[in-house]
């Protein structure tokens, strides 16, 4: 992996809980909060300039401006939400550049089982144990967040243990 494992390992346990409260709400809610983003960013912003050189993490700066550009246009072409775009802008930065193959691999496979389980749980007894999520009641709208969220944090528990 092109991840130094050092990055990974200290990214890892400020980025996890965040992976997982945006899987949490998204499903809940089917919402991704600015603040979950934000801090998101934060983490990066903040600890980013002790972990790599400065033009690496300008560089990865930059993939979040990107990122974030493309998804405006796809949220405003209707093929994905706000905040799914913004969550995957902030977690750009995240991704060393030889890595993407293998997070968008990741993240195909992931959403994929994303979409196994909570169609699953969805109509199954599993339901009954969160049965106000907003989540279930959609028909047209997943909640992506329950892919996006796991995607990082697996890459990042995945650089800890392979990375460079």
């Amino acid at each position: 992996m092109a991840i130094s494992a050092t990055q990974a390992l200290w990214f890892l346990p400020l980025v996890l809980p965040i992976c997982l409260y945006v899987a949490y709400t998204d499903m809940a809610l089917m919402k991704i909060t600015n603040k979950a983003v934000v801090l998101l960013a934060l983490v990066f912003v903040v600890m980013g300039p002790f972990l790599m050189t400065f033009d690496t993490y300008l560089w990865r700066l930059a993939a979040l401006g990107i990122v974030l550009v493309v998804g405006i246009v796809l949220n405003a072409a209707g093929a994905l939400g706000a905040g799914d775009a913004k969550f995957a802008a902030a977690a750009a930065p995240y991704i060393a550049l030889g890595d993407l193959r293998l997070v968008m691999t990741l993240f195909m496979v992931i959403l994929l089982a994303a979409v196994v389980a909570h169609k699953g749980a969805k109509y199954s007894p599993l339901r009954q144990m969160a049965p106000d999520w907003v989540s279930w009641e959609q028909t047209r709208k997943f909640p992506m967040g329950l892919a996006l969220g796991p995607a990082l944090a697996i890459y990042l528990i995945l650089g800890a243990l392979h990375g460079a």
